[in-house]
């Protein structure tokens, strides 16, 4: 069972890290560059199509691997009784936010990008993105709270 325990918690930690890290990636620099308009429609919307397919299987891979880490280390007991199991809920919450706010910015930026505009579906679908980068920071400090 340590094997399979050490696997889902790698897992977990590099897929978590990717997914955060790409938000931040797009919302820090690719956004900022459509919102200029320095990028040309088609590229902006490749980017925003992997990103929210990247996050899709993040999130399944996260709710499999994190089910499993918190059904093995956690009761409903210690998940809603201590510290600990407050940080966990609270990153299950976060991680949710996440996805919907990734598919949010997806919809409001494919809105625009039919007609091949960039700056308009870029600002529609920034307030989104720049909202999932900060739920990726909370991410990262709640995951950086967990390893105490």
């Amino acid at each position: 069972m340590a094997l399979i325990d050490t696997v889902m918690a790698t897992v977990h930690l590099l897929v978590g890290g990717l997914w955060t890290g790409s938000v931040l990636f797009f919302a820090l620099s690719v956004l900022p560059t459509a919102r200029s308009g320095e990028i040309r429609a088609s590229a902006f919307e490749s980017i925003v199509s992997r990103l929210t397919m990247g996050s899709r299987v993040a999130a399944l891979l996260m709710f499999i691997t994190g089910g499993h880490l918190a059904g093995t280390r956690y009761t409903v007991g210690t998940l809603t009784g201590s510290g600990r199991g407050h940080l966990v809920i609270t990153m299950l919450v976060l991680w949710l936010a996440l996805t919907a706010l990734v598919e949010i910015g997806q919809r409001r930026a494919k809105d625009g990008l039919v007609q091949k505009k960039v700056r308009t579906p870029a600002e529609n679908a920034a307030p989104f993105y720049l909202g999932a980068a900060l739920v990726a920071v909370l991410l990262l400090l709640d995951a950086g709270l967990l390893l105490n």
